[in-house]
């Protein structure tokens, strides 16, 4: 019987959380990683480390193939010469600090991406853009992004003709589970708009760098309330990650 090739090695980012009468954690929904199983990569956990050990992160990063970048709280918009208001959440600066790191050298590295909620919003930033820091505020006219109750919301986004997503969906529309209250306002140098809310709010974003796989989503694709479609993300990625030649292999090779 023929050996079966190897999986790709797929990085994935993980949330930091510091309870105040506990002790700290990581955490990271399994959804992320069965969406990578399912789509032929193998998940490779990459902690929050601090600055002074990213070295030896950039040490796994040299072995992975691609990246996933995980969703979570909000970005601290005075690192991005926004004000600090009160609908703000901020996840910890640990979380936000190790994954400005990652995803720097993620960019430097052109590897197979795929960012999704606050690390799309991140993936923006880092390139130049801005936030829409609450769209109730920022943008009035804004249509509901999320159930204030904390159950599931969904709507219709609509594809970009001529994106990367609607080459992976082949569907002009498609519905999205919500759960945002920011979102990109001015887009980051080499990026453009992959699908929008009916309000114009932007939903996904994409390189324009033909020979990189970069796309983020303010959905998420791996939570079950995500469309079956919404698996052809990781399909993709996998697909890009097996074309892409890890620092590692190079220098064996």
């Amino acid at each position: 019987m023929p050996a079966q090739p190897p999986r790709p090695l797929i990085g994935i980012s993980t949330d930091f959380y510091a309870p105040k009468n506990s002790h700290p954690y990581l955490r990271l929904n399994a959804g992320y990683l069965d969406a990578v199983l399912a789509a032929g990569g193998l998940p490779v956990i990459l902690p929050p480390v601090k600055k002074d050990n990213f070295a030896e992160l950039e040490a796994l990063l040299d072995r992975v193939s691609g990246v996933v970048m995980i969703g979570g709280l909000d970005l601290d918009p005075r690192r991005n010469g926004q004000q600090l208001t009160a609908a703000v959440q901020m996840m910890h600066v640990r979380r936000e600090d190790a994954d400005r790191l990652l995803m720097s050298k993620v960019i430097e590295r052109k590897l197979p991406l795929l960012a999704i909620g606050s690390s799309m919003q991140l993936l923006n930033v880092l390139l130049g853009g801005t936030l829409h820091l609450h769209l109730p505020t920022d943008h009035p006219k804004a249509m509901p992004h999320f159930d204030p109750s904390g159950g599931p919301h969904r709507h219709m986004v609509s594809v970009e003709p001529g994106s990367t997503l609607e080459d992976i969906f082949g569907a002009p529309e498609h519905r999205v589970n919500s759960t945002h209250h920011q979102g990109v306002n001015q887009l980051g140098r080499a990026l453009r708009i992959g699908a929008k809310a009916p309000d114009g709010v932007i939903e996904a974003i994409e390189t324009t760098d033909e020979e990189w796989f970069c796309i983020g989503t303010q959905w998420h694709p791996e939570c079950e309330t995500a469309s079956a479609l919404d698996r052809q993300l990781f399909d993709n990625l996998i697909e890009w990650a097996n074309k892409f030649e890890p620092i590692e292999e190079m220098v064996e090779a």
